[in-house]
């Protein structure tokens, strides 16, 4: 639902705030800054505090002490050692490091901080905590599969639960870009293409990450990021333009982003692109205009990794001095790795340039949130050695884990009910580059979680199965490289088998931050691996890893089986195996629409019609909106997914008329008629025939997860009231029109399930 409301408070924060800047700077932030509660002690600190100390306190590195793939991300030679780092603490030049190693160099680090620096402010400690910090769960895209927002909030709150005992008081997560090409890389670290999935998603992990007392020791502060729109980079193209209209923006890019603050987010990260010509980093109608005056925001702004920096090679800052002066006066209250901060505020605000009290506000909220967050009661509350040894990879979390995988996988399809496969009486092939192995398994952007702990393909078949002499593992080939002799070895094993496992897709680094993909397929050799595996004629389910939906072809697309398994982390190959063999029924969604053609991209169910749509899926008409041979349809769409059991869709019922202050109830009727236990999930959408603005073809409005035993019905029911009808007019405020309204339940957005139609009437 839309807030319409502006409180006063958001009124005074917004195009009123510039004026009240003119007559009476200082007094007019004191009172933005005001509704953070500030500690009576803040003000009294700030005082004290030197500009260059203020600078610091705006200022975030990468540790130089860190380890394993924190070492990758944050290379030694790209900044000070560790000594040094812990001088420009004592110097108070630092608000705090990302991507550690651990309580061990939190600790030194927090105990320098309060014993030698002058003014004994403490450190804030963040890093990457994706999707787990020690056990891994599946990449945010796969759980957004899961349709359960409970499920993400409890994988936050785990991830919270170790990684706050290991130091962290800060994640740089969720992200909450809705992503809408997936030739994008980063479409693996949200929530997919829809907008209500994402707005539910992002309240849920707020929620998992900061839980309801920020002061727990096992609570950490979320970030949302990347504000805003950086999954509408133009083609897809990691850090590319973005130029969006303010509609679109606000209904399409925005809500994620507005859900995370009512969800009570305290920091919010910037984003690399530009909009329409301006770098987020130095947007103030973003930042300030938006993100603080109309949704009331209260925390701080963190930059990106060299985000200010950026804006030079965009073409909008002309040097470092001035990047860090539009950077901070267009609301990004603190810097990332590029030293901006605290190399030009000083000079900034002494030449007039900076409004002192703009750095002081600043100040106060970053000083506000450490007090929010605990440290000044006691700056070691998270960094215990022994905590974090003790909360690392719990039964509870690696149970956890196995839950999320099983809940994450999508059954595109499941011809002759090929799967689930028995445990016993079949010799089972695991062809392809992840059919075994201790690589690929947790999924890109982690920075803790060691792969040696996840359960590959093959240990959680052999697990399952009765005999485990009755699996073989043969490679066939690699991710992106034929192997010698690799074909002939997966035909044979193929030959001498039952059924085969072919376990082929995308590795890690083929997903996330700058693995865009110009053709969104399964790589050269692993589909001439498919072809000549499928040629035996031996039955085929595909085990499909990956990061984002792909464009299946040929004996992929043909196979009778496939699977969906995204990056499912630490129970990987158990996870899979539950599905495989019926121990789970497979209950996953798709959050991203699978094109039928790379070219389509970008593809996503909720279009816009054009004024020559074709009439029909089985006839492609001459000059109607279609790519040559193929209809302006996924091959699956958004929301499909199959269960183990045969799910029908019944009796629809919705009053003919919806009163402009009422309430309409819709409802069905969903049957198993098959014979095993399944979960559905029974989705609601909209259409708006005719209106102001065109509409998009379909909108998600409701979904249901239910459960229905073989032979079971449930009758399940949405209620629709205006407020779910709003849409961005030409004012671009929110509004809606009386008229006929198209309603679907369906089990995804391209399925007919039941259809009506309702009146939306005024007066």
């Amino acid at each position: 639902m839309l807030d319409t409301k502006i409180s006063r408070r958001a009124a005074l924060l917004g195009a009123g705030a510039v004026a009240a800047w003119v007559s009476s700077p200082a007094r007019a932030l004191l009172q933005a800054a005001a509704a953070l509660p500030v500690p009576a002690f803040v003000d009294g600190l700030i005082a004290k505090m030197t500009l260059a100390e203020k600078a610091g306190q705006l200022t975030l590195m990468p540790s130089a002490w860190g380890g394993g793939v924190a070492t990758q991300l944050n290379p030694p030679t790209n900044g000070p050692g560790f000594e040094q780092q812990l001088e420009e603490v004592r110097q108070m030049q630092l608000t705090g490091v990302f991507n550690g190693n651990g309580a061990e160099m939190a600790r030194r680090m927090q105990t320098v901080a309060m014993k030698e620096s002058r003014l004994k402010i403490p450190l804030l400690f963040a890093a990457d905590v994706i999707h787990g910090h020690r056990t891994i769960f599946p990449v945010p895209v796969g759980e957004a599969a899961s349709f359960e927002p409970d499920l993400a909030e409890r994988t936050a709150r785990m991830a919270s639960y170790e990684g706050a005992a290991s130091g962290l008081d800060w994640t740089f997560a969720p992200m909450v870009d809705i992503a809408r090409d997936q030739r994008w890389g980063r479409t693996m670290e949200g929530a997919g293409e829809d907008v209500h999935l994402g707005i539910l998603m992002s309240e849920a992990r707020v929620r998992g990450f900061q839980r309801p007392d920020l002061r727990a020791i096992d609570s950490m502060m979320a970030c949302a990021k990347h504000f805003a729109a950086y999954g509408a980079a133009e083609a897809g193209l990691d850090y590319n333009t973005v130029d969006l209209s303010e509609r679109t923006l606000r209904e399409i890019y925005f809500p994620p982003f507005r859900a995370a603050v009512n969800a009570g987010v305290l920091s919010f990260m910037a984003s690399f692109n530009e909009i329409s010509g301006i770098p987020s980093t130095g947007n103030e109608w973003l930042m300030r205009d938006v993100l603080r005056g109309e949704w009331g925001f209260e925390g701080f702004v963190v930059s990106d990794y060299t985000g200010d920096m950026e804006m030079i090679d965009h073409g909008f800052a002309k040097d470092s001095r001035e990047a860090a002066k539009l950077a901070f006066l267009a609301g990004v209250d603190m810097s990332m790795t590029s030293g901006f901060y605290r190399k030009h505020l000083p000079e900034l605000v002494e030449a007039g340039e900076v409004p002192q009290a703009r750095l002081d506000e600043s100040v106060r909220k970053v000083l506000a949130i450490k007090a929010a967050l605990g440290l000044f009661d006691d700056p070691f509350r998270r960094i215990d050695l022994k905590r974090e040894k003790a909360r690392s990879r719990t039964r509870a979390a690696i149970a956890l884990s196995r839950e999320a995988g099983r809940k994450s996988i999508v059954l595109l399809k499941n011809e002759g009910d090929l799967l689930p496969l028995p445990k016993s009486g079949k010799k089972i092939a695991i062809i392809g580059p992840f059919a075994s192995g201790k690589h690929d398994l947790n999924g890109p952007w982690v920075v803790y979680g060691g792969q040696e702990y996840a359960v590959d393909l093959a240990e959680g078949v052999r697990a399952a199965v009765v005999d485990r002499s009755s699996v073989t593992v043969t490679a066939g080939s690699g991710v992106e490289e034929a192997l010698p002799g690799g074909i002939d070895a997966a035909v044979a094993a193929a030959r001498a088998a039952d059924v085969v496992l072919l376990a082929i897709g995308e590795s890690e680094n083929m997903s996330g931050e700058a693995q865009s993909r110009p053709e969104i397929v399964v790589p050269a050799p692993q589909q001439a691996l498919a072809e000549a595996v499928a040629a035996v004629g031996k039955p085929v389910v595909i085990v499909l890893k990956n990061g984002r939906a792909l464009a299946l072809q040929g004996a992929v697309a043909d196979a009778p089986a496939i699977l969906v398994t995204w990056f499912l982390g630490t129970e990987s190959g158990n996870a899979t195996a539950d599905v495989l063999f019926g121990d789970y029924s497979p209950s996953g969604r798709l959050p991203s629409s699978f094109p039928r053609s790379p070219g389509q991209q970008p593809y996503y169910y909720a279009h816009k019609p054009t004024g020559r749509p074709n009439p029909s899926d089985d006839k492609l008409e001459p000059y109607k909106a279609h790519y040559r041979g193929i209809p302006n349809k996924a091959l699956y769409p958004f929301g499909h997914g199959l269960t183990y059991g045969r799910i029908e869709y019944s009796g629809l019922q919705v009053a003919p008329t919806l009163a402009w202050d009422g309430e309409l109830t819709v409802s069905a009727t969903i049957s198993n008629r098959g014979t095993r236990a399944a979960e559905e999930v029974v989705q609601l959408y909209i259409h708006d025939r005719a209106a102001s603005i065109t509409r998009p073809v379909r909108e998600l409005k409701a979904f249901r997860k239910i459960k229905l035993a073989p032979g079971a019905s449930e009758t399940v029911t949405f209620k629709l009231n205006r407020a779910l009808l709003l849409f961005y007019g030409r004012d671009d405020k929110p509004t809606v029109e009386p008229g006929t309204f198209d309603v679907w339940i369906a089990p995804s957005a391209e399925a007919e399930g039941v259809r009506g139609t309702f009146e939306l009437v005024k007066g």
